[in-house]
């Protein structure tokens, strides 16, 4: 995961438009995705991946304050959990569309929960009434930052994942947040289109 909050950083960084034979990362040095800091950790976390080693948690609150500093960090958050969930444009299993839709989506919400606890080394909330209402109290991402943006990471996560498992084209809002004084963290699925997702 630190691997790809740090290339999801440069990526957000990098000049829409670079003159031939110009280095951003002398050009635009204030821009912390171009610096020459994140280009040495992102081979030193190159190193810890090939060695198997996990972050302690620390060590992720500290990523993720360092993250939402940035006046994009809702963005960078969402970003880093499409890359974390293997992205969009990958089609169902054909065994999964033939399922009436209760078991399709009892099915992704069995892959959303493995693919999170896989992630984070524990379960990441749990599941509400409704085809997919993900909730939790007091999650790892409230405690890093109290702002509530690192929650777009779980959206970001969520809706590839589902949108793979289902085959229908969604994304998941993030409609309450301990961060604006509700009693949870609540993420629903919306399929694209629904006025009510955002």
């Amino acid at each position: 995961m630190v691997l790809t909050l740090f290339e999801v950083i440069r990526q957000q960084d990098l000049p829409a438009e670079v003159l031939e034979e110009e280095d951003p990362s002398v050009t635009m040095p204030r821009k912390l995705g171009l610096s020459n800091v994140v280009e040495a950790r992102i081979r030193h976390v190159r190193e810890d991946v090939k060695r198997g080693l996990r972050i302690s948690d620390d060590e992720f609150y500290d990523l993720v304050r360092l993250v939402s500093r940035r006046p994009d960090s809702e963005e960078v958050f969402r970003l880093i959990g499409e890359r974390l969930s293997g992205g969009t444009g990958v089609r169902p299993r054909k065994r999964w569309r033939v399922l009436p839709s209760r078991l399709r989506f009892a099915v992704a919400r069995r892959a959303v929960r493995r693919s999170l606890k896989s992630l984070f080394g524990r379960r990441v909330g749990g599941f509400a009434a409704g085809p997919f209402t993900m909730e939790g109290r007091s999650l790892l991402f409230i405690q890093s930052d109290p702002g509530g943006d690192a929650c777009a990471l779980v959206s970001g996560f969520c809706g590839p994942v589902l949108q793979r498992t289902l085959g229908i084209t969604t994304s998941v809002s993030h409609v309450a947040c301990e961060s604006r004084g509700d009693a949870v963290c609540r993420w629903e699925l919306f399929e694209k289109g629904d006025a009510r997702g955002h």
